[in-house]
């Protein structure tokens, strides 16, 4: 198996660990002080012990199944070193009765370290209206658009 094969296989485990919620498995790619630049507070954080808090926090706050797939998934490796970007979709019903449907850009800084390949940078990002300051969460990648919004222009999450 080629380095960009085995990351792909990563990415493709993470994909089931977050539909599985196992935080086990999401908690043991990255390396102890991995540096997380995530889509919901903290600014950022450092370490696996605030991902798992996160990843617990994030799981418990579904009323039943998340769905996520990835796709367009591109990745740059050499012997050592990786990255891997995509796009990820994320969506359910949170327990306060919210939907979630919304697109989220990721990429991943990896290292193989004894021998699997490990995270040492997760960044996550969602675009922003530089007019309002306001985050684009309803941008997705089929859109007719060039901006990605709806043929309206408008964004349907509001503003």
């Amino acid at each position: 198996m080629t380095a960009e094969d085995e990351l792909r296989a990563l990415v493709d485990e993470r994909v089931r660990a977050v539909r599985d919620r196992d935080v086990a498995t999401l908690a043991g790619r990255p390396v102890t002080d991995v540096l997380s630049f995530d889509v919901l507070p903290p600014l950022r954080a450092r370490g696996t012990g605030p991902m798992v808090r996160h990843l617990q926090e994030w799981f418990d706050g579904y009323d039943g199944p998340i769905d996520y797939s990835v796709r367009d998934v591109e990745v740059t490796a050499d012997a050592d070193v990786g990255f891997c970007s995509f796009l990820y979709h994320v969506g359910g019903r949170l327990r306060g009765g919210d939907e979630v449907d919304m697109w989220v850009r990721a990429t991943l800084g990896c290292r193989r370290v004894d021998g699997r390949w490990r995270i040492v940078h997760d960044h996550e990002s969602v675009p922003f209206d530089p007019a309002t300051g306001r985050a684009l969460l309803s941008l997705h990648p089929d859109a007719s658009t060039e901006d990605g919004l709806s043929p309206s222009g408008a964004d349907p999450a509001g503003p």
